[in-house]
């Protein structure tokens, strides 16, 4: 196999992982969602306060494809007057807490460049 072979090889592989990420994770909410979510913001109305934009019908819809893949488990707590409903970020959920965190750190860092504007948060690494 000649080096190059490889090269095309590993790089197929990544892109077909990326792709594979993509279908889970993309779209304008999935990522914005997922941030909140492993951040604290279990409910609803606290997701659709914090994610600025996202309706009602949508944050629905995109909650519901995040439990389909895993990533989010939807929790009725009955005990409770009125009953709480909080969406939490499953196991599988949290292990993209990292790409979010490195995603937004490369964010704050080219804010400038992207929009034009000056970062003002800084966020640490998440451990």
């Amino acid at each position: 196999m000649k080096k190059t072979d490889f090269k095309q090889t590993e790089c197929a592989a990544r892109l077909a992982s990326v792709e594979d990420a993509m279908y889970v994770l993309g779209g304008k909410w999935k990522l914005r969602i997922i941030t909140a979510l492993v951040t604290g913001h279990y409910r609803f109305n606290e997701l659709q306060r914090v994610i600025t934009g996202i309706s009602a019908r949508v944050l629905s819809a995109e909650l519901k494809s995040l439990e389909l893949n895993g990533l989010v488990k939807r929790e009725v707590k009955a005990d409770r007057t009125p009953a709480v409903v909080e969406y939490l970020p499953t196991e599988y959920g949290m292990t993209v807490k990292e790409v979010v965190s490195v995603l937004g750190n490369w964010g704050l860092t080219h804010k400038q460049r992207i929009t034009g504007k000056y970062a003002t948060p800084v966020i640490k690494k998440v451990s």
